[in-house]
């Protein structure tokens, strides 16, 4: 009989978390030794398949290529194949993506230290150590528990913000989102709330 793997199905090259990444599932049938190994071309080298060191006879149905593609404004194509003993499928590529425009962002994580008549903010981004020149902002809201009625500030990413609070008393919560200008601009969702109480006399 005439053996064959077949290939990986639902090839998605996609972004999120400002991460560019490449994800299929398993061909029908495929054995429990399957491995698979993925390269990346660009609209500039069509035709010009490169290797990615990283995703070489890899066991997982994903791979991540953030730090791996040169050009981030140019539209990037990854496939894969599957390799098991000698047995490969055919490869099975992706749609084009480019990483500048279809960024998906991540909420920042909001890390609050509480002063005596101010609050310091700052913002960490789950971000590729490839990516941290890029030019992220982010919008903090700020609201006291229970009201609907928010501040917003607009802030340069990875700044400390200070805020005074002089002024208010009480359980104020702090949440924030990414933005990211690109060809238009983009926003993540917002962060989970972070609460604390303020010029609190106990």
């Amino acid at each position: 009989g005439h053996v064959q793997l077949l290939p990986p199905q639902n090839v998605t090259l996609m972004s999120k978390d400002f991460e560019m990444i490449l994800a299929w599932t398993p061909g029908e049938g495929s054995p429990p030794d399957v491995t698979y190994t993925v390269r990346y071309t660009d609209r500039d080298h069509v035709d010009k398949w490169m290797k990615v060191p990283h995703c070489k006879n890899i066991p997982r149905t994903s791979c991540t290529l953030t730090c791996v593609i040169r050009n981030r404004y140019v539209e990037v194509q990854a496939r894969v194949k599957a390799v098991s003993g000698r047995l490969q499928s055919p490869w099975v590529e992706s749609q084009f993506k480019d990483y500048y425009s279809e960024v998906e962002l991540a909420p920042p994580v909001l890390i609050l230290n509480v002063k005596k008549n101010s609050v310091h903010v700052n913002a960490s981004f789950p971000l590729p150590s490839c990516m941290e020149h890029l030019s992220w902002k982010y919008e903090l809201n700020c609201w006291e528990a229970g009201s609907e009625d928010k501040k917003k500030y607009e802030e340069k990413f990875r700044k400390e913000l200070i805020i005074d609070t002089t002024a208010l008393r009480g359980n104020y919560c702090f949440s924030a989102r990414s933005l990211f200008d690109s060809i238009e601009l983009k926003h993540s969702e917002f962060s989970q709330p972070v609460c604390v109480l303020l010029n609190h006399k106990g």
